[in-house]
């Protein structure tokens, strides 16, 4: 029997983005977070599910099929869950990982006013 890892977390890390060559977890999630859509995508849900047409007008009519793309991306790197009577939401994860954003969210507006 193979011997499995000792915590679940270890696979996520492990797995591979499309596309990733280099399978060091700053570069995966970096290649899964340069995608375009991806970053929009994770914005746009921070505050409350939204169903897949909502979330494509919400990411200025994003093509159907890159969003679904991405959403799919997003789901299989546990940021992202498909919640039937809501639409799609961020996980305990997105929302963590979300949280990472909100210093570089503040820096962007004191930016802009220069």
């Amino acid at each position: 029997m193979p011997k499995q890892p000792s915590h679940p977390a270890k696979i996520r890390h492990q797995r591979r983005v499309r596309g990733s060559r280099s399978g060091r977890p700053i570069m995966v999630l970096l290649d899964l977070l340069g995608r375009r859509w991806s970053l929009r995508i994770l914005w746009e849900l921070r505050g409350q599910p939204l169903t897949s047409r909502a979330l494509r007008g919400a990411c200025d009519e994003a093509s159907p099929t890159v969003l679904q793309a991405r959403l799919t991306d997003l789901r299989q790197a546990g940021f992202v869950e498909l919640v039937r009577a809501e639409g799609y939401r961020l996980t305990v994860l997105g929302r963590e990982l979300l949280e990472t954003f909100l210093p570089l969210h503040r820096f962007a507006e004191r930016w802009q006013k220069n």
